[in-house]
């Protein structure tokens, strides 16, 4: 009876799939008419990779899952950090779960041809197991990275803004000085930096506009923070310094408290190995002499 409504179930979301794939869902109309009036966003300064095994495989499911809302908001905005399509990452996402569901089976048909069998239980719920295991691995896996490049960011804007006010008190202008100090620095971060310097002279704009949007993007608010205290700064080198040098101050601020709070949370972790240590070295020494006594009576 269960075997018969596991492949029941198996089959209605099987067929599911295969429509919403080859008869994907209408947008409303509301959804039409607000983006033939809304007015054209700026390119995007990030740049999303799009190619890798796992979307040549994948590339069937996007879609379906597409069409189910995934991934959210929040995880398009880490897929933006990361480099990452959304095309790229829906693959992904169908391709471990596939791998999920299927590697239990082969195991099995394995284990038959050998003689052994564990039983269609033992497959079928490692199959589902891992299949979602597989499903959500690259969303924990973006998450992640995104948060290390977020962190990895803040940490080269404060050099950055270091770098600027040093130029600028050496009489250096505001925009030679954004120039020349995102070519000092290297790495991921600068080159971001470096990457939205050049879109402002391509499309003739104000370099704080485009790092203001890039720190939208990354979602790193104090990048945002800056780009608009500076812009109502205007292009005076001495209130421009001045915010420069108030937001490098509390960019210090914040990586004091972010590294003593890693700090912290490290020292809580090791103190759980030594706890559990020493409990079982006094369950060592005493589990003996508790025997005997309790074997005594």
């Amino acid at each position: 009876m269960i075997s018969a409504l596991l492949w029941g179930a198996g089959l209605g979301v099987g067929l599911w799939a295969l429509v919403v794939y080859l008869f994907p869902p209408r947008p409303p109309l509301r959804a039409l008419v607000d983006r033939l009036h809304a007015t054209p966003a700026p390119p995007p300064i990030l740049a999303a990779d799009s190619d890798g095994w796992a979307l040549r495989v994948g590339k069937p499911f996007v879609k379906p899952l597409a069409a189910l809302g995934l991934p959210t908001r929040k995880l398009r905005n880490d897929l933006a950090v990361t480099g990452k399509s959304i095309e790229h990452h829906l693959a992904e996402k169908a391709t471990l779960a596939l791998t999920g569901l299927l590697l239990p089976i082969l195991m099995e048909l394995l284990l038959v041809v050998a003689d052994v069998s564990l039983g269609w239980e033992v497959p079928a719920v490692a199959s589902l197991v891992f299949a979602l295991g597989g499903f959500l691995l690259p969303d924990l896996s973006v998450r992640q990275e995104a948060e290390r490049r977020r962190s990895t960011f803040r940490h080269a804007l404060a050099a950055y803004l270091n770098l600027i006010r040093v130029l600028l008190a050496g009489g250096a202008g505001v925009d030679g000085a954004l120039s020349d100090a995102v070519g000092i620095g290297k790495g991921w971060a600068f080159q971001q930096l470096r990457r939205a310097l050049v879109t402002a002279k391509l499309t003739r704009t104000t370099p704080w506009s485009t790092l203001g949007q890039l720190g939208t993007e990354l979602d790193v608010h104090q990048l945002s923070e800056l780009a608009a205290s500076v812009s109502l700064a205007g292009t005076e080198g001495a209130r421009v310094r001045a915010s420069l040098a108030a937001k490098a101050a509390a960019l210090r601020t914040r990586e004091l408290t972010d590294a003593e709070g890693e700090a912290q949370a490290a020292t809580e972790r090791m103190s759980l190995p030594v706890v559990m240590l020493f409990g079982g070295f006094l369950v060592f020494i005493g589990f003996p002499a508790l025997a005997q006594v309790l074997g005594g009576l």
